[in-house]
């Protein structure tokens, strides 16, 4: 049976937020078993904690955001992502801005800082979220599901119409492990449209973004010297943000999660149709026996 852990010793990371522009100072700190993943905006007078919980989300437009007591924290899924896929439990971020810095746009930085801490067990066993039966929503032309797997599975169908799509495939899925998440999935950078940059920056988003940080495309290729990371990186990168979305479960899960062309919005709403429903799921540790009712707060 697998015992939670957490890092060995605390690790810093400096970047900008991609929307906002501004440098952000992060630290990734241990935390005792049973703690979950806590966000802290140490730069308010009186510093608020926020838990990365779905009860928290107040804002899914262009990325994930949590907030509490008048405080927020954007952007949290590529770093939520990381944790999941390593597999790590019980961990303080400390930050000093509402917006996680976007790093390079994907997972492989923040799984560098942790790697460089180092893991620990500690004395609770992990828990599970194992669905019991499928759960979906649906959102326009958009979905998304989860259906009973022993395992960690995740799936997701991209359409974009698009000619730097056409040789991509259109769906991608993969078997979520420590090892494959470090090398087919961390490193899938987030990606935008040239031809939406100046109507973004009109609202105040995307004011850091760049070549360094997102895969750019104009009207017919990608614009970024280097290429693509991984053939299929688009849907990679979909893939990750789920990963990051689902995390706000509280737990890791046991299920196969499919997305149709889904986004932060409708990984949300199926987060929420999951919780609501508690035929649907159970708690276990790895031996899959029921340990407790589900926490939400």
């Amino acid at each position: 049976m697998k015992h939670q852990r957490t890092l060995k010793h605390a690790v810093y990371a400096q970047g900008i937020g991609v929307h906002s522009g501004k440098p952000v100072k992060v630290t990734l700190r241990p935390a005792p078993s049973n703690t979950g993943i806590i966000f802290q905006r140490v730069d308010l007078p009186e510093p608020v904690s926020i838990p990365a919980l779905s009860r928290y989300v107040t804002d899914t437009a262009m990325c994930t955001t949590i907030g509490k007591d008048g405080a927020s924290i954007s952007t949290i899924e590529h770093l939520m992502s990381a944790l999941v896929g390593l597999q790590v439990d019980n961990v303080y971020v400390d930050i000093d801005q509402p917006e996680m810095a976007i790093m390079d746009g994907s997972s492989a930085p923040f799984v560098f800082l942790m790697e460089s801490a180092g893991f620990v067990a500690q004395s609770a066993l992990k828990q599970y979220i194992r669905v019991k039966k499928a759960v979906t929503v649906e959102q326009g032309d958009k979905s998304a599901s989860l259906l009973p797997y022993d395992g960690f599975k995740v799936t997701f169908h991209i359409d974009f119409q698009h000619p730097a799509f056409k040789d991509q495939p259109s769906s991608t899925s993969v078997e979520v492990t420590p090892e494959m998440f470090i090398t087919d999935i961390s490193r899938a950078r987030t990606f935008g449209f040239a031809k939406d940059a100046e109507k973004l920056r009109a609202m105040n988003l995307a004011l850091g973004a760049s070549l360094d940080n997102t895969v750019v495309l104009d009207d017919t290729k990608v614009l970024n010297p280097d290429g693509l990371r991984y053939r299929d990186e688009f849907a990679k990168h979909k893939i990750l943000d789920a990963i990051g979305d689902l995390a706000l479960l509280g737990k890791p899960l046991l299920a196969h999660f499919v997305g149709v062309k889904s986004g932060h919005a409708v990984n949300s709403l199926l987060v929420n149709a999951l919780l609501a429903d508690p035929d649907a799921y159970e708690i276990v540790t790895e031996d899959m026996s029921v340990q407790a009712e589900l926490l939400t707060v």
